[in-house]
Formats: structure tokens, C-alpha cells, sequence
């Protein structure tokens, strides 16, 4: 095998765990010799062993004299476990190939700088697209602070969410609705409208067949209007976080659902540039935002996402009655438009599934 080979196993390990190790990144190690693969690990949850600890422990005193993969830069600092750069000196490793380097400031080329003093040759930069892709959302959330955001519609084909009534189901096909909650799965939230809540009363949680990671549940509800008979109030299949106004009346219901966490913004009506600020600071690393047309037209407006995931289906509901996706103003001239970038196109069932992100500005 070659050394992309190498670091492609090692990718393929940590690209298993995406969503289950937030706020920590994905990351995946193996640890080869004469070669031959003789240890491979990732990192499983937060708070636990990272990947070059199980990779080196499965090698054991055989590993004197490897080289070893990581798809994120070697820590050096000690949290909740101890630096992996320390691990890798002390089993006296030959070569240290890194996909990427990590941009949090606690280890920020550390690692890479304490193996070379330690006389390991390091290389950074093997595979390092698909490592960045790995952890575009960990990394998003490192240097900006704030949750990467999601947005998801599903659709017709002449662009409506809803009929004039207000009914969308379903719009789409049981493969697609499948892919709506294995995305679910890899998010920390999942945010929605208080219209959303009053008119299908969701559960907002992950349904798969092996089951899945259920998402926080964060309701903008800005009056605090929500009835006592919804879902996300009563069913405690995940933790629901209510958004409201300066203005709401919050302190009847903490005390009839002291479970649910109210936060009360300063403005009036819900600032969304507030709400991720004070997301960023819970920890929130990665936002699934599956709200009607007005909430999406909220976010789009002051250009508060970072990808979309848009539905297609292959009927016409006609009318200019319907709903859209993205509501509220538009802008007098299409110069103004948010330019996207397609990432990836893909069919599922009957439907189509298109990934777009945000244009990168020319450097």
C-alpha cells in the first residue's frame, strides 16, 4: 500500500464516527510497520481516548520503529486526556504523517513542532482536502465561534414547500426522508419555528434503523405560544431548548417544564446573529435548520449558513398561492442573490438531493 493508501484507512475510520464525537473532531490513526498495518484506532465519543491512543495500543511494543497516520494533528496540551504528541514520542515512533493541522488555538502546530523536536520526522498535508471536508464543521466552529448551519428543504419541482393550505405531506419519497434523518444523526441541534411545532406537532428526533443520536431540539417561539400538548415538550426522547423574545412570559412555564431549557434573547422579536452567538457558546458545534419558509428566509437574508440540502421531487403543485422555501423580502436585483456552489448532486428514490454551499470569496 502507499502512504495515501495509509491515510485513506485511517480517513475511512474517523468518517465512521462523524457526529458522535462533538464538540471533539473526527479523527482516525493507524499505525503501520514493514508494511503491514499493525494498529488502528478512532476516536469514539468526547471525553474519551483519541485515535492514535487505541491505534497504539492495539500495536503495543511492536510499535518502536513505526511510522503512524492521523487525519488531525497530534495534541500536546492535556485536557480530558493526555497529549497524544507525549504518546507518540514515548513509543519512540519513526514517521508522523498528518492530514491536516488543527486550528484550535491549544494545539495549533504544537504537536507537529514537539515530535520534530523530539527528532520524528513529520509530514503534514497527506490526503489534506478530504480531511478538511471531514471536519469543515469542527473547524467552522474553531475559528468562527458560532454553529456550522444546515439548511434543509425538500420541495417540488417548480420550487413549492406547501400547498395554500399548508400541507407538505409528504413531499418527498421514503429514500429521502431516510436521508433527513441520517443527517440529523451527525448534528448536535436541530432548530424549527413555533408553526412548525402548532401545525404537525414533531418529534424532531432520529429514526434509523439502527437507531441514532437524537439532536437538541431548538423551538424559536418567540411569544412563547407553544402548547402543552407537543411533542417536544412532553415525550422526553431528547433535550428541547426553547428560543423566545425579551418580551415573553417565561416564568409560569419554567416552572410547569423545569426540563426545558428557555432562552431568553435581549431584542424583542429573535436575532439569529444572538441566538448562534449564544449557541456557539453551549457548545453547539453543527445546526440542522429544518424551518418553514420564514425561518429560512431569516437565515438566508443576513447569510447565516453554511450549506444546504435542498429535495427535489418530481411533481408540480402549481400556483402562486403555494409556499416556498426561503420566504420573507427579496432583493430588487439578482446581483444580490446568494451565490451557491454545488457540491454534490445524487438521486435518491424517485428524488434528488442537491448539496450547496456558499461561494468562496475570490482571495
Amino acid at each position: 500500500m502507499t502512504k495515501e493508501e495509509y491515510m485513506n484507512v485511517a480517513l475511512s475510520v474517523a468518517e465512521a464516527t462523524i457526529g458522535q464525537t462533538s464538540p471533539n473532531p473526527s479523527v482516525g490513526a493507524v499505525v503501520v510497520k514493514d508494511g503491514k498495518i499493525i494498529g488502528i484506532g478512532s476516536h469514539l465519543e468526547p471525553g474519551k481516548e483519541h485515535a492514535e491512543v487505541h491505534a497504539l495500543r492495539q500495536a503495543g511494543d511492536n510499535s518502536a520503529g513505526a511510522d503512524i497516520y492521523v487525519t488531525l494533528e497530534p495534541c500536546s496540551h492535556h485536557g480530558k486526556t493526555p497529549p497524544c504528541a507525549n504518546l507518540i514520542i514515548e513509543h519512540k515512533l519513526r514517521k508522523v504523517y498528518v492530514a491536516c493541522l488543527d486550528p484550535n488555538p491549544a494545539v495549533a502546530g504544537r504537536g507537529i513542532e514537539k515530535l520534530r523536536q523530539a527528532g520524528i520526522w513529520v509530514e503534514v498535508g497527506l490526503q489534506e482536502t478530504r480531511a478538511k471536508e471531514l471536519n469543515r464543521k469542527f473547524f467552522h466552529f474553531i475559528q468562527s465561534k458560532r454553529p456550522y448551519v444546515t439548511i434543509k428543504a425538500a420541495m417540488t419541482l417548480d420550487g413549492k414547500t406547501a400547498t395554500s393550505t399548508g400541507d407538505s405531506r409528504w413531499i418527498t419519497s421514503e429514500e429521502a426522508r431516510l436521508d433527513v434523518h441520517k443527517q440529523r444523526d451527525v448534528h448536535d441541534a436541530i432548530l424549527v419555528g413555533i408553526n412548525t411545532v402548532l401545525h404537525d406537532n414533531p418529534s424532531l428526533t432520529t429514526r434509523l434503523p439502527q437507531g441514532g443520536k437524537n439532536p437538541i431540539r431548538i423551538i424559536l417561539d418567540t411569544e412563547l405560544r407553544i402548547n402543552e400538548n407537543s411533542k417536544v415538550l412532553t415525550d422526553n426522547e431528547a433535550p428541547t431548548w426553547i428560543v423566545c423574545g425579551a418580551n415573553a412570559k417565561t416564568k409560569k412555564f419554567q416552572s410547569d417544564y423545569p426540563e426545558i431549557k428557555v432562552i431568553k434573547l435581549t431584542t424583542s422579536k429573535i436575532d439569529m446573529e444572538e441566538l448562534l452567538d449564544l449557541l456557539g457558546e453551549m457548545r453547539i458545534q453543527s445546526l440542522y435548520v429544518e424551518g418553514g419558509s420564514l425561518i429560512h428566509g431569516a437565515f438566508v437574508k443576513k447569510r447565516l449558513f453554511d450549506e444546504c440540502h435542498w429535495y427535489i421531487a418530481p411533481k408540480l403543485l402549481s400556483g402562486t398561492d403555494a409556499l416556498t422555501t426561503v420566504g420573507g423580502g427579496s432583493p430588487r436585483w439578482m446581483k444580490d442573490a446568494a451565490d451557491l456552489e454545488f457540491e454534490t448532486i445524487e438521486k435518491l428514490g424517485k428524488d434528488i438531493k442537491i448539496t450547496a454551499r456558499p461561494m468562496k470569496e475570490e482571495e
